[in-house]
């Protein structure tokens, strides 16, 4: 609900648990006065209070007056130039060579329904409100415009910022954030999740110190480092207490998350598009809209938090025209890589089948001349060497086992030993007079270019036309380097960046249109691309390279704080592990990997008897299962790093009568002690049956807890499923 107060010039914006309120002050600015539980609507203003601060200068209408600075008052979208020392969320380059901003309320519109952003993911559907504040830098002649969008449902605020140049000369943008959130206390703890290739979304947590502290990406992508989520919470917040603010970025490209804690013990939280080589040129009458931002608070801890963010992501962000159970599946990279034929692939395939896996993945290797990664990319149609029946051969054989049929595809890179490099070698991304930058010995398409995009549409539509193909996976295996376009003059060079991501969702959004039945999983060396702009076309997304079941406990549990267990792909494979030689029960990898989207990533046609009849039981308790993992609420039990010596989740159903509960050990000790289980989520008016055996109260198992038995041998795993009575 969103409601102005024409007396006080306040707008509050409630949803079901928390209130969010901005004013227009005496002076036009727009100050923050609220963010947190709901509250009434009343002018919560009196919580700003000013004094003559040394140092902190006074705008010119403020005359001799000390006391009012923008320098300590809480803004809703902060400038630069004027008298404002802390982080900033505009900066203009104006044509006199100044980076002056001053923004000024001027008015508002009020609408039914959520915003949308063209050519940009954001959250959709019903439910939603949207409220637009339009500010002005009248002697800069630039208007902004704050959108605000409002999920009552989902305790979801989101906000998004355009920039119009209303002169007569260019005027550049250097820094437009999407969010900009002032807090009048300081005492946080600010969670972000962070890492590197196959150790993606590592929780890490700290109390704000002074000065500025940040995470962000200049890698052209979201990156393996650090994600695009970050919360700030009261210091003895936890999973089911304390004040909890989640932000997230939409946006899969350059992005920066700082937060200053400032001389007077303020917070101020800005999250946008990265200053870094950014510097967007508008001419007069055209404008620059943001990613989208979204923020929920939280008044019951880091779980509210989190189930909050899951709701809105699983029923307002993804789109797809399926429904129900997604198909379990086999990847035949870790069994084959580069060196399969047919029949190689059908072994594969046949075993797979008997087992229950309903969709066949064909990796990397089958285009072009692909024997290696050297080669190949770029030249989107079929090695008939490999493949002498074609997709369509293969797709065939693969159908009549019962299986769907599924590709991997890396549309957004090239190699030099491919066609398409000979015909267009300018239309990579580097610098002129410069060697190339490879990774993964490959280069990156200009996708800022149409003709470019165009090309790959049209021969990967060929292929997509060739067979009944109902997946893919979009991968993306290196960093953007060497950031220079052809096609831009050398004054829009810093436009690079953001127009690359602009152009891969423009592709995006056209395999989406035209193949609306074909489900599409992101990937970028697994987790380097795990974002909400992503989560917008491809609505799953390969959660790390590293599928070693006790790194993907602490890799699942990190991403868990923003994103649902519907949108991370997670397999089983073999071991010795590819990534870190470890070797963990064929159980404990089910186990892991049924909190996800479940399939495998190994040989099945090598798999002894045990082990086959193993990955069936796995196979139907996930089919049977699924509904809790894609569409349940989360709970975190216990971390795998907690001390506890184990690491343990829940997934509920919304009615609370059923629980898939899990847990794996992750260290052995010399007489353990016994340990119970303190479970969450349940009905406690309900008795609940555990593995179809001993029934219990669902308040005693989730107060005095489940008796765990005394843990044996390496890695070992338990699962308990629930059904109420």
């Amino acid at each position: 609900m969103i409601v102005y107060d024409k007396e006080n010039r306040t707008f509050t914006l409630h949803t079901n648990s928390t209130t969010y309120q901005m004013k227009v002050d005496q002076y036009s600015v727009l100050l923050h006065t609220y963010y947190g539980p709901r509250v009434t609507g009343a002018d919560m203003s009196f919580l700003i209070r000013q004094a003559d601060r040394g140092f902190s200068p006074n705008p010119s209408e403020a005359g001799h007056c000390r006391t009012y600075s923008l320098d300590t008052l809480p803004q809703e979208y902060s400038t630069c130039g004027t008298g404002d020392f802390r982080l900033p969320s505009l900066e203009l380059e104006l044509a006199d060579g100044s980076h002056i901003s001053d923004l000024r309320f001027t008015g508002f519109e009020q609408r039914e329904g959520k915003y949308a952003l063209e050519g940009l993911p954001a959250f959709h559907g019903e439910g939603g409100e949207t409220l637009v504040l339009f500010l002005e830098d009248a002697a800069a002649q630039v208007a902004v415009e704050l959108y605000y969008g409002v999920f009552p449902d989902y305790d979801l605020i989101t906000r998004a910022v355009r920039v119009v140049n209303k002169g007569e000369g260019n005027v550049a943008l250097c820094r437009a954030a999407s969010l900009c959130l002032d807090f009048q206390r300081a005492d946080l703890d600010m969670l972000t999740f962070d890492g590197r290739h196959a150790m993606e979304r590592g929780m890490n947590r700290g109390a704000l110190r002074p000065g500025v502290q940040s995470v962000g990406s200049v890698r052209g992508i979201s990156s393996h480092q650090h994600n695009p989520f970050v919360v700030l919470c009261e210091r003895d917040a936890g999973e089911d207490h304390g004040l909890c603010y989640g932000a997230m970025l939409l946006y899969s490209g350059n992005f920066e998350a700082a937060a200053e804690r400032t001389q007077f013990e303020d917070t101020r939280l800005v999250m946008g598009i990265h200053p870094y080589h950014f510097r967007y040129t508008l001419a007069p009458g055209e404008g620059f809209t943001t990613p989208e931002a979204a923020l929920i608070c939280s008044p019951q801890g880091l779980t509210g938090m989190s189930r909050q963010f899951h709701r809105a992501i699983r029923e307002r962000l993804l789109r797809s025209n399926r429904t129900g159970r997604k198909p379990v599946l086999v990847n035949s990279w870790e069994a084959t890589y580069f060196d399969f034929d047919a029949e190689k692939l059908m072994r594969l395939a046949r075993a797979a089948a008997s087992l229950g896996v309903e969709l066949f993945v064909l990796d990397d290797g089958w285009f072009g001349t692909r024997n290696n990664d050297l080669g190949g990319l770029g030249d989107w149609w079929v090695n008939q060497e490999k493949l002498p029946g074609g997709l369509a051969g293969l797709a065939g054989q693969i159908n009549a086992l019962g299986m769907q049929f599924g590709l991997w595809i890396e549309p957004e890179m090239i190699s030099e030993d491919s066609q398409l490099y000979r015909e267009h070698p300018d239309w990579v991304l580097c610098a002129p007079g410069r060697g190339y930058t490879r990774g993964r010995s490959q280069l990156v398409l200009d996708f800022t270019r149409r003709e470019v995009r165009d090309r790959i549409y049209a021969d990967l539509r060929k292929v997509l036309e060739s067979a009944p193909i109902t997946y893919l996976k979009w991968d993306m295996n290196r960093s953007l380097t060497q950031v220079w376009s052809s096609a831009l003059s050398p004054e829009r060079q810093g436009e690079v960046y953001h127009r690359y991501v602009l152009g891969v969702y423009e592709l995006l959004e056209r395999f989406h249109q035209d193949y609306p039945n074909i489900l599409i999983e992101g990937c970028s060396g697994g987790g380097g691309r795990f974002d909400g702009g992503m989560l917008y076309y491809t609505p799953q997304i390969w959660c790390s390279d590293n599928t070693d079941a006790i790194d993907r406990l602490s890799i699942q549990y990190g991403t868990s704080f923003c994103y649902p267990a519907c949108t991370m792909g997670a397999h089983v494979s073999a071991v010795p592990n590819e990534i870190n030689r470890r070797v963990t029960p064929l159980e404990t990898r089910g186990v892991v990997a049924m909190s996800g989207v479940f399939g495998y990533e190994m040989d099945l046609s090598r798999c002894t008897e045990e082990e086959k009849e193993t990955i069936a039981r796995q196979i139907r308790q996930y089919k049977a299962c699924w509904d809790l993992v894609e569409q349940g609420d989360y709970y975190r039990l216990s971390p795998p790093d907690g001390g506890d010596g184990y690491a343990a989740w829940a997934h509920v159903s919304p009615d609370r009568r059923r629980a898939l509960v899990s847990l794996v050990n992750c260290d052995l000790c010399a007489a353990p002690p016994f340990a119970v289980l303190r479970l969450k989520g349940l009905d406690p008016e309900l008795r609940y049956r555990v593995n179809g055996e001993e029934t219990y109260p669902g308040d005693v198992l989730m107060h005095a807890g489940y008796p765990l038995p005394l843990r044996r041998g390496d890695y070992s795993a338990l699962q308990l499923c629930l059904e109420a009575e």
